[in-house]
Parts: C-alpha cells; structure tokens; sequence
C-alpha cells in the first residue's frame, strides 16, 4: 500500500518533467527551422541614376555668315519743315489741312482775313487776302493753326515730313561707329517683323559725353506705313563678304549673369556646364567662339531643367 502510494504522487512530477523538456526540444527546432527558412538580407546593390530628362544632342557646325553688328534706335523723319506766318495780326480764315494729310508744294494751308472790303459801303464783305501754301511735297505731322486765331511771325502753324520720307537713327559706341562706313547696307526691323532694307546716309563724328553712344542714319527708301517715333533694331553688314565661323542652335547656350554655357554630355550621359564664348546671332544660330571642341555634343534643348552631372537618356 505504502508502494503505491507514492508511485502515484510522484507521477505527476515526473509528467511536469518531461513536458518542460518537450517544449525546450520544440523550441529548439523551431529556431533551427526558422534560421534555415529566413536567410541573411542581401546586402544593398548599388543605387541606379535614372535619367532626369530625354534630350537631343548638337556639335558645333561649321558656316559662312557676314560679319554684322546689331544696334537700337528710332524711325525719324528725313527733313521737317515748320510753317508758319510771315505777317502779323491777319485772322486766320480757314484751316485746310490737318495732321497726316499728304499736300503737295503750294497746296493751300491756311487763308488769312487781312479785314479788307471790298467797297467802302457800310456792310461791304470781307475779302481773305493771305494764304500760307506748303514749301514742299510732304506729310503734315503737326497742326496747331485754329480758325479765328490771329498770326504771330515765328509761331509754328504746322509741321511738314518734307517728301513723307523717314530714316532709322541707330544709336552706336563710339568703337562701333569706326566699323561703319557711308553706303554700307542695313536692315531694319520695325513693327511686327517687317524688314527694310536701307544704307548708311551719315555718321556722327562723336559720342555723347553723357551717355557715351554717338548715331548713324539710315536712309529706308520704303517707309510708308511706318510711323515716326517708333522703335526699330537693326543690322549693319560690317564685313564686306562671309567669313567661316562654327555656330550651335541658340537653345543650346545659356546665359548666368554676365556668363554663357553650355551643357556638355559626357560618355556616361551625365552633363556638365562649360562656359563657352559666343559672337553674332543669325536666325536661329549663335556663333561659338571658344570654350567647345568641334565632336563635344551638348544638350541642344531643356537645359535650363538640368543641374551639373544630371544623368540624361540622348536619343537621335
């Protein structure tokens, strides 16, 4: 009885025993599993650069282009004539004429009431006895002349473009000026785009204290419709002929500051500013003088997009 009395109570000890022991053999071959099944993370594979923009690329071009300089300035008439009286205290009679009007050398202008009768009687009319014609062929610019008014000597009744004709004034440095010669061809644009093609009439002799820039005129031998006053740009053909110079599209250059550059793609399609000399523009071209070798591509268009060392995807 004793015997069986104790195997009973100690059974119970030795089930807890072997259970503790079954849960740390499962935790072992747990852990063993799971290191087998959940390997090492790979280490990280270099960082891939995406391209940041997809560009075309342009070399340098050889041309032949004329040497040309470029200058601002205003549509001036060729020669004004002021009218005005010659006699003193006549009444202006009637106004023939007003701003824009093309008249002819002698049209009348102006009729003047000298209050002289044309009898004695009382009640008698008055008989206009002046007149003021047009010195010359022309437009009228200026009309200040009313009817009623009374004649003063000196005092400007109209102003005349003497033949309608007007010219460009180019304002110059006093280096450019020394290009430019009598009879050397300009072009000049006025309004929207409209090209006149003119010649060198006269050059100032000197430059303005003040401002340092001096002025050429050009006669246009085509100026009607255009309006006096107003702003023109022009060229002067200063070379004579064409000489060979290289150009790129002027996408492909940009400006910082004082600074100009471009965008050179290297062999692993990264960029990299290069600061370049240029010269004269024509049409949609600007002239490379230094700073680029003939083969080196460079970003042709989206460069103000890109940073240095931007890697780009070049397609043909």
């Amino acid at each position: 009885m004793m015997n069986m009395n104790i195997g009973v109570k100690s059974n119970p000890l030795r089930y807890k025993i072997a259970f503790a022991g079954l849960i740390l053999i499962g935790g072992a071959v747990w852990l063993v599993a799971n290191s087998k099944a959940e390997p090492a993370a790979p280490a990280p594979a270099a960082a891939v650069s995406r391209p940041a923009l997809t560009v075309r690329t342009a070399t340098l071009r050889e041309d032949k282009w004329a040497r040309t300089l470029v200058a601002n300035g205003s549509i001036l008439p060729w020669q004004e004539a002021i009218i005005s009286a010659q006699i003193q205290g006549l009444r202006i009679a009637e106004v023939k004429v007003s701003i824009g009007d093309q008249v002819q050398q002698g049209d009348v202008l102006v009729t003047l009431d000298n209050f002289a009768r044309t009898s004695n009687e009382p009640g008698s009319s008055y008989v206009p006895q002046g007149r003021i014609v047009a010195p010359d062929a022309g437009v009228i610019s200026a009309a200040n002349a009313n009817v009623g008014s009374i004649s003063q000597p000196g005092v400007e009744l109209f102003r005349l473009i003497r033949k309608g004709r007007l010219e460009w004034r180019a304002e110059l440095t006093a280096d450019e000026l020394m290009l430019i010669r009598k009879g050397m061809a300009a072009e000049v644009t006025v309004g929207e785009g409209r090209v006149i093609k003119g010649t060198v009439r006269a050059i100032s002799p000197s430059v303005n204290p003040q401002t340092r820039y001096g002025y050429v005129l050009v006669t246009l031998p085509d100026s009607s419709g255009i309006i006096a006053g107003a702003f023109a740009r022009g060229t002067f053909d200063v070379s004579g002929g064409k000489k060979a110079l290289q150009s790129l599209p002027q996408t492909a250059v940009m400006q910082r500051g004082s600074k100009t550059h471009v965008l050179v793609v290297g062999e692993d399609n990264r960029v990299h500013e290069r600061e370049v000399k240029i010269g004269q523009r024509s049409g949609d071209r600007i002239e490379v003088k230094k700073g680029l070798k003939t083969n080196e591509p460079v970003v042709e268009s989206g460069g103000p997009f890109l940073t240095e060392g931007d890697v780009v995807q070049v397609v043909k």
